[in-house]
């Protein structure tokens, strides 16, 4: 039976880094893993992470064109049930809220 799981992230960074632990460790494809904007606003989630933070040298003033418009959300399509249980592992790895089944 399939399943979608679903998460909301803080920052763009956990839901990458989700996705990557996802598709490298548990082996998902990734064309059953999902990125967007929780709304209809693109996001970089509701905190810096990442390149969205301050640069490094040379260029080391503070970014502030990240887009705080919400959470980020992922959503990964699993045919396996076995599965389930390591997705949200790997959710709550990286800091993941609301996360659902359907």
């Amino acid at each position: 039976m399939s399943t979608t799981l679903t998460a909301k992230f803080e920052t763009r960074r956990e839901a990458e880094m989700t996705v990557e632990r996802l598709v490298q460790q548990f082996e998902i494809p990734r064309t059953d893993v999902f990125i967007a904007a929780d709304g209809p606003d693109n996001t970089v989630g509701t905190e810096d992470a990442g390149s969205d933070t301050e640069a490094g040298a040379p260029t080391p003033e503070a970014r502030d064109d990240g887009a705080h418009a919400g959470a980020v959300v992922v959503s990964v399509d699993i045919n396996d049930a076995t599965l389930a249980d390591e997705v949200k592992e790997a959710f709550a790895e990286f800091n993941a809220a609301d996360v659902t089944a359907d």
